[in-house]
């Protein structure tokens, strides 16, 4: 049985696995590399700081996490495809590593920041 959600370096784990898999997909890793051209090391510890504040109510994350896919949205459009990639691998990762009601709700909470940034961004 896996253990479930309960640290920022599970958290930090779960970050790194899916960045593996997004990375590697053609379809979307240009959004990374070549439009947003994040630095990693950075970007797992602001997402780390982001799960830790959704999941666990830590104040760790003070931005607007809109922002910065707003900015993305405008140099390379984010289309539906890409929010369901995204899905399906933060989904399919946390299914591989974790179980349990915090792996439930981040998965969740997944779905509904993937829909409520895709209205944003389409309206």
């Amino acid at each position: 049985m896996k253990k479930d959600i309960q640290t920022r370096e599970d958290l930090l784990l779960l970050m790194t696995k899916f960045y593996e898999k997004l990375l590697s997909d053609d379809s979307i890793s240009y959004l990374f590399t070549e439009v947003a051209k994040i630095n990693l090391e950075h970007h797992l510890l602001v997402l780390v700081d982001f799960w830790d504040s959704i999941l666990f109510q830590f104040d760790t994350y003070r931005k607007n996490a809109m922002q910065p896919h707003l900015d993305l949205h405008r140099k390379s459009p984010l289309l539906e495809s890409h929010f369901n990639t995204w899905l399906n691998y933060f989904k399919e990762t946390v299914d591989e590593l974790f179980e349990g009601e915090i792996a439930f709700m981040a998965k969740e909470r997944a779905t509904s920041i993937a829909t409520v940034m895709q209205i944003k961004m389409h309206t």
